[in-house]
């Protein structure tokens, strides 16, 4: 299991680099952070929030069903809709953001083939979430400086 790396840390805003070639060493990395997700009692996790600037995430909703990403990207959104989100790296806060209600996205799974997925709900909430992640954003980017400042003196 690993540690999860909490904000301000700069590792959390780093665009993390793609996958070139899938094998044992991103399999591993992907059992441990499902491993460190369930431990935390996350959704959701990507490998910036483990101190890995790679372009890897887990996802679990509640549906006994593990969602392993490698290099995925949103091809396809659509509605929006407003629910409060939270991150294992910012505890404590809570925030309102706006996202598609229903997302494609496309990625490698841990056999290095590619697939789609399409998801709405809180499913697709996580993945672009966990997306967000590997491309340097956070939820509290979302706010506006003074809402940012605020709801970071609060915590």
């Amino acid at each position: 299991m690993f540690e999860i790396v909490k904000y301000p840390n700069a590792t959390l805003k780093k665009r993390c680099s793609p996958v070139n070639i899938v094998g044992k060493e991103e399999r591993d990395i992907l059992q441990k952070m499902a491993e460190t997700m369930y431990r935390s009692r996350g959704i959701g996790l990507a490998a910036s929030q483990v101190g890995i600037n790679r372009q890897l995430a887990v996802i679990d909703v509640g549906d006994k069903r593990l969602i392993k990403l490698i290099n995925p990207k949103v091809v396809e959104s659509n509605g929006a809709e407003i629910m409060e989100e939270g991150c294992l790296s910012i505890p404590n806060v809570y925030i309102y953001i706006k996202r598609a209600r229903r997302v494609k996205i496309k990625s490698i799974d841990e056999n290095g083939r590619e697939y789609n997925l399409e998801a709405t709900g809180l499913l697709a909430r996580a993945l672009l979430h966990e997306i967000d992640h590997l491309n340097g954003r956070l939820i509290i980017d979302y706010l506006n400086p003074i809402k940012r400042f605020l709801t970071l003196k609060k915590k």
